[in-house]
Parts: C-alpha cells; structure tokens; sequence
C-alpha cells in the first residue's frame, strides 16, 4: 500500500516511479492512493474513485475517465495521458 508515491517528484522520477509500479504489479497487488490521474491511468488494471467518504466509482481506466461524475468531480477538462 503506497500514500501519494509520486509527490514531490519531478516529471522524470514520476515515469520512472510508474514503470517500477507497474513492473511491480505483474508479481504481487499495489494499493495507492494518489492523486495524479496520469500516474492512476497510466498503471492500474482497476481504478476505485472516492468521494466525500464514499465509492464515486469502480471500474477499468477507460471506464473511469468515461465515468460522467468522475468527470465532473476529479477529471474536469486535463488530458490523461498513459505512462
């Protein structure tokens, strides 16, 4: 269970994080919680979405980023981008 592992990083340690996360992943599960939706879009197999204490929503990536509320909510207008 990872908190926020990309936080303070630069554009650099940030892919470079995210290709060890996801080199990670193919041998035992990752939790993270992390708010950098490039980061989120571009390792995780399976995305829940909290909001207010509460599953906004549970799904793959690209149903995620279609997700209408997530949108609204979290997403806005960025472009996400796969890592």
């Amino acid at each position: 269970m990872l908190d926020e592992p990309t936080a303070g990083m630069s554009p650099e340690e940030t892919h470079h994080t995210a290709q060890l996360l996801r080199s990670l992943a193919a041998q035992t599960t990752l939790i993270l919680v992390e708010h950098d939706m490039n980061v989120i879009m571009g390792i995780s197999d399976r995305v829940i979405v909290l909001n207010r204490g509460g599953i906004l929503a549970d799904g793959l990536p690209r149903e995620i980023q279609a997700h209408p509320k997530v949108r609204e909510v979290y997403l806005g207008k960025i472009k996400i981008h796969a890592a």
